[in-house]
């Protein structure tokens, strides 16, 4: 044999070496993700403690709206935050020129980094991010604004309300408050704005970009989003000869309850949060999405989208069937969502759905649009750590077509290990998310 040949069999031997000892990518090499903290402002609980609380005892938050007149309006119920003040959160000072949803915003993050015991230092910050859904979250500001502008002129406009219309401003004011220097980022995708917000913060820890991200959103209630959905009728009550009611998956339902709020998680990558001796409230197992358009205000009947996140994130997560334990459900008190998500849970788990409680925590909250994911993770941290399943209230009337296990009425006890949170909207966005136990 020559040389020549024997030197080519040896770099072939070579070769194949190294491609043997190259470690595996794709999912098998995913980062170990975890929940170390949550900070939530909500109508039924302020703080984490207080918020799984009400859940177990299905107190409920919505209310009368105080916020603004409601006498032209049929209905004047929503899930009003009452009695908030920010600065028993961080303090007076460079609160007055800041509007209601980034007081509410920088309020949950004060309490989800007290939560997460991490000291943000000038020798971290760049390792820390910030990733916020909102959608109407600038409303407010922005008609405001733009009031006193076409009244009086630009002339007489305050300079200093401006940044307060910009709907990345609640989410810059987090990071300008706690000296977080790494990513700042808003997300903007309707009813799936708060999931959405948190899967760009678990690509962005898995791209080792950053070591801590703090995720999640925000909505204010206000007249112009309040008019906005009634006249949509999109509200409970809102048309004329029908009772407000809020019962998710109850045949008696005929729409939403709007809600508001504030909620922040902390996402962290797993060895820092080990490292650092941080507190772990689960872990990040996946997440699956599709956008889904059908027309424009109109759920599509067939829930094509949504059956193809939910397969997504089972598949992400590496989870099987009946891995999952419990359903934290998008159900909005709307005929069509709520039976449409019945549905694809049926088609989606088979035999298995009716194995595995669904409740509906909206039924509680109301319908708080982008920051209602963010609600359902927190909740759903809660159902880990206090091992119950939140309660779908104010259900009576059963609906033929909405049969599963939905927890009616009363907090059950329960080990979970995996939890499935559900978010869609008649724009076309569907987004899921698992989480699960965490096992060191």
């Amino acid at each position: 044999m020559s040389e020549e040949v024997v030197k080519q069999q040896e770099t072939t031997t070579e070769d194949v070496m190294s491609e043997e000892v190259v470690e595996p990518t794709g999912e098998t090499m995913k980062k170990r993700v975890v929940i170390t903290g949550a900070g939530i402002i909500a109508s039924n609980g302020k703080g984490k403690e207080e918020f799984w609380q009400n859940l177990q005892d299905g107190k409920t938050g919505y209310r009368p709206i105080t916020l603004f007149e409601t006498g032209d309006f049929l209905v004047n119920m929503a899930g009003e935050i009452t009695d908030f003040d920010a600065s028993l959160y961080v303090g007076k000072k460079g609160l007055r020129l800041l509007d209601r949803s980034t007081r509410l915003l920088i309020s949950a993050a004060h309490l989800a980094i007290a939560d997460s015991q991490l000291q943000i230092t000038d020798d971290n910050t760049d390792d820390v991010g910030v990733s916020v859904g909102t959608t109407f979250g600038s409303l407010k500001s922005i008609s405001d604004f733009d009031e006193v502008t076409l009244r009086e002129g630009p002339r007489y406009t305050n300079p200093a309300l401006f940044p307060n219309t910009v709907i990345n401003s609640p989410a810059s004011q987090v990071s300008i408050w706690n000296n977080i220097q790494g990513f700042n980022t808003t997300i903007s995708t309707g009813f799936t704005s708060s999931i959405d917000a948190m899967s760009y913060a678990y690509d962005f820890l898995q791209m080792e970009r950053v070591k801590v991200v703090y995720t999640g959103s925000v909505e204010e209630l206000c007249r112009q989003t309040y008019d906005g959905f009634h006249s949509l009728q999109f509200l409970s009550g809102s048309k004329q000869g029908e009772a407000f009611v809020n019962c998710p998956f109850d045949k008696r339902r005929n729409g939403i309850t709007l809600g508001e709020g504030a909620g922040l998680i902390s996402m962290e990558d797993h060895a820092h949060a080990v490292e650092r001796k941080a507190p772990v409230l689960a872990e990040v197992l996946g997440f699956g999405y599709s956008f889904d358009p059908f027309r424009i205000h109109k759920y599509n009947p067939r829930g094509t989208g949504l059956k193809e996140s939910l397969r997504q994130a089972l598949e992400n997560a590496q989870l099987e069937l009946k891995d999952i334990d419990y359903i934290c459900a998008n159900a909005n008190s709307t005929q069509a969502a709520d039976r449409i998500e019945t549905q694809a849970i049926k088609e989606v788990f088979g035999e298995w759905a009716y194995k595995i409680p669904v409740s509906s925590i909206k039924s509680m909250t109301g319908e708080c649009f982008s920051v209602s994911g963010t609600f359902a993770v927190i909740a759903s941290l809660g159902a880990l750590a206090k091992d119950f399943i939140p309660p779908t209230v104010n259900y009576k009337e059963k609906d033929p077509e909405c049969d599963l296990d939905y927890v009616p009425n009363v907090a059950r006890k329960a080990r979970l290990n995996n939890i499935l949170i559900i978010t869609f909207g008649p724009n076309g966005s569907n987004s899921c998310m698992v989480i699960g136990r965490y096992r060191g």
